[in-house]
């Protein structure tokens, strides 16, 4: 019967033959002693938990002596033996290699890692987005998303919408979008999720026309902008002061029938606030808490701004007195939670 593992301890403690014999495979010909100390552990005929933690030490030493293709291989072989280990063990790979700046090495265990355990967590996305940052070699870059793209992963729209978002996350937006723009022609047909991630890249980095250009593009593909959408354009317009655009697409958006939400409200009272259309803001406002969205303390706290700039103090007393209650309020729902 097969043995899964999918979680990695970090401590272990090998019986004495087997450690010996695993200190011993890092410095001698790793070719001729893998199986060897492999079927050795296996042998053993310990629990699964045991089994895996044995393994998880025999990649710890191979990567300590440097030996990465050894240790990029293990998992392969163990899957070969029914033992399964999880994204950690892949992960200690992958760092070990991200810090000798291996990407073939980092290329061939991430690729291992998507056949054998499916959906995988963020850290394992960031570690190669990293390393793929560093070399900063886009023909590198978009042949190894080339070779993702090749094998035929039930959702290989997801795995390149997380690793398009890692590569932002990790300080590498024109990496991120540089995916984004070669995902047609690799095979892979960007969703909501891959506009949404790249709007966002593209407000932060300020460049409204790129951003306003691919969200006009969704319409060529037969993709109907939703809630986060509209929030991150609106959101993205109010940071860069473009109030005429913001408004724009609040109607655009209540027009579609997709109801603002806080967000959508924020960003649009805000705009007004700064602009000085102080009257258009309440307005606003009120219109929000008529169709019952409580207003959160950003809000409250931008019409302030907005009222004492435009020297309404009387008024700006009025909207403090009624953000401290909600603040009071959340205090004591937090303690009668606690």
């Amino acid at each position: 019967m097969p043995i899964r593992v999918s979680r990695v301890c970090s401590s272990t403690v090998l019986s004495c033959p087997i450690r010996n014999r695993l200190s011993l495979c890092t410095h001698t010909s790793v070719e001729e002693t893998t199986d060897e100390i492999l079927n050795r552990i296996l042998a053993a005929g310990e629990d699964p938990s045991r089994t895996r933690e044995h393994c998880v030490d025999y990649i710890r030493k191979l990567c300590s002596a440097g030996n990465f293709q050894a240790a990029a291989k293990l998992p392969q072989t163990l899957r070969g033996k029914h033992v399964f280990l999880g994204p950690p063990a892949y992960n200690y790979i992958l760092e070990a290699a991200e810090r000798r700046n291996d990407i073939g090495i980092i290329s061939q265990v991430f690729k291992d890692l998507l056949e054998s355990c499916g959906s995988i967590g963020l850290n394992s996305y960031l570690i190669v987005a990293r390393a793929f940052g560093k070399h900063n070699t886009p023909a590198m870059l978009l042949d190894f998303i080339q070779e993702i793209c090749e094998m035929e992963l039930p959702r290989i729209d997801i795995v390149l919408n997380r690793f398009i978002h890692a590569l932002a996350k990790c300080g590498h937006p024109n990496d991120a979008i540089l995916v984004f723009e070669n995902m047609k022609s690799l095979g892979c047909k960007p969703d909501l999720v891959t506009y949404n991630t790249v709007l966002a890249i593209l407000g932060r980095l300020g460049q409204v026309d790129n951003m306003l250009r691919v969200f006009s593009a969704m319409e060529t593909v037969d993709l109907v902008p939703d809630i986060v959408t509209y929030n991150t354009v609106l959101n993205s317009l109010r940071k860069m002061g473009r109030l005429d655009l913001c408004l724009v697409h609040f109607k655009e958006m209540t027009e579609r029938g997709i109801q603002p939400d806080l967000l959508s409200f924020k960003a649009l009272i805000e705009s007004l606030g700064r602009s000085g259309n102080i009257e258009e803001a309440l307005n606003i406002f009120d219109e929000m808490k008529h169709m019952g969205i409580q207003p959160s303390v950003h809000i409250y706290r931008a019409l302030i701004f907005s009222l004492k700039k435009m020297g309404k103090m009387e008024l700006a007393l009025k909207f403090s007195r009624e953000m401290n209650v909600l603040l009071q309020g959340s205090v004591v729902r937090s303690y009668n939670q606690n």
